[in-house]
């Protein structure tokens, strides 16, 4: 599971700044006067092999008691809740500020894992000129140059460091289960409180606690006809003596989380509201991490004939690049249609893991490319000899040849149609990736 890094400081420190650089975006609107950024805003960052959750917050203000910096100073409450490390800004130039006091003593009462980083230090290189922050409590002050990149890499580094040995400490102590893992996702009041409710309670199914660490969303192991699942919530599930009650408690890390958890995820979308841009976020982002996936319409029975037409074209339209999912149209409420979901479910899982032969995937590519030859760029046709499978989960499919870098995408996606067929893929996204062979005689004279 990704750690959560969440940048905290006062106003025009340079956390937006900071934020770029750790997610190599530009995602964050930098500009140089105080309080631009109001709201939570988050970001996927990579070090070498290591993935991490940024969030960028406003500026913060622990006893604001009106207006917008309450609000603002609500915001960076909930970003330090969800974060597994928090970065605090301090400016190297300014100095320190009563307000940067305040912060401190705020942190150190959450007693959470805490570094504390003083940026615009550029050109700093006497150590004495960074002292006056030992005053906050934090212990070491880490120098960096967020505009700069400067001191970045060993930052991430050193935050990171304890975090990634309890990950590597807890999959080490995992063991495969046969069970599979299913998250609920969706945004919130779209059912998923009711449908969980419904799963747990009206279908007797096996349930219990799993505990985990407070990073983790709930897992919730159950049994359904024999196959073992684990529902990763994304809603909150907390135990009432002995029953299960869903909490409406929305979290973007824990929606991240759970889908990258997770080996198939279950969209919810509320039929009453259409597909809303936060739906088409959440879809990109499964469909961006890989997972198999089931779409599920919920409130079905709440809307008319014509507002069903209106959903049905607004899913083509805005969601069309999750066309391989299986969609179904339910009420959790009325326990409607929840049936063909879980066979839907078991399928994706299934298309996921599925395990394609070399031979079968070559005789395919061949066929597909007499059929149809891929199209020729300038003085170059692409030549495709033979394909093997790459991985599982989502399926990679690696293709051989010459001139592969002329592939188009609508040939790739002729070449997936292709092979969706013939291993029944539904409800997996698919990567194909395309390997040429080099030029022996590439550099050499003639």
């Amino acid at each position: 599971m990704k750690p959560v890094i969440a940048l905290v400081g006062r106003p025009n420190v340079g956390k937006s700044t900071l934020f770029n650089r750790l997610t190599k975006t530009r995602d964050a609107i930098v500009a140089d006067f105080a309080g631009l950024t109001r709201d939570r805003h988050y970001g996927n960052g990579k070090q070498g092999s290591h993935e991490y959750i940024v969030i960028d917050t406003g500026g913060f203000e622990p006893d604001a008691s009106s207006g917008i910096y309450r609000e603002m100073a609500k915001q960076t409450r909930q970003a330090v809740a969800e974060a597994d490390v928090v970065l605090f800004v301090v400016d190297a130039r300014a100095g320190i500020s009563g307000q940067d006091h305040e912060i401190a003593k705020y942190l150190r009462k959450l007693g959470k894992h805490c570094v504390l980083v003083a940026n615009k230090a550029e050109g700093m290189t006497e150590g004495h000129q960074l002292v006056e922050f030992f005053e906050l409590g934090l212990g070491q002050v880490f120098p960096i140059s967020a505009s700069h990149g400067q001191g970045i890499k060993p930052l991430v580094d050193m935050a990171l460091e304890p975090l990634l040995i309890q990950i590597e400490a807890k999959d080490d102590a995992e063991e495969d289960s046969g069970a599979i893992k299913l998250a609920v996702a969706g945004r919130p009041n779209v059912g998923k409180s009711t449908l969980i409710n419904t799963w747990l309670g009206e279908e007797r199914l096996v349930a219990f606690d799993m505990p985990g660490t407070t990073r983790d969303a709930i897992a919730v192991p159950f049994e359904r006809n024999g196959q073992k699942f684990e529902l990763i919530d994304t809603a909150g599930l907390r135990r009432k003596g002995q029953v299960f009650e869903a909490i409406e408690k929305f979290s973007v890390v824990k929606t991240l989380q759970a889908i990258e958890s997770a080996s198939v995820v279950l969209l919810l979308i509320d039929a009453t509201q259409g597909i809303t841009d936060q739906d088409a976020h959440i879809a990109g982002y499964i469909l961006e991490s890989g997972r198999a996936v089931v779409v599920a319409i919920n409130k079905w029975d709440a809307i008319d004939e014509y507002a069903r037409e209106l959903v049905k074209r607004s899913i083509e339209t805005r969601m069309g690049f999750l066309k391989f999912a299986a969609m179904h149209f339910i009420s959790a409420q009325k326990r409607q249609g929840l049936g063909p979901v879980w066979d839907s479910i078991a399928q994706a899982h299934r298309a996921a893991n599925c395990k394609m032969s070399t031979p079968v995937l070559t005789r395919l590519l061949l066929e597909a490319v007499q059929f149809q030859t891929p199209k020729k760029t300038g003085m170059y046709r692409p030549k495709l000899r033979y394909a093997h499978q790459g991985g599982m989960n989502p399926p990679i499919i690696v293709i051989h040849g010459n001139s592969l870098e002329h592939v188009t995408d609508a040939y790739k996606r002729y070449l997936e149609g292709r092979f969706r067929k013939e291993f029944d893929l539904v409800g997996t996204p698919m990567r194909i990736q395309m390997k040429s062979a080099e030029n022996p005689y590439a550099g050499k004279k003639p």
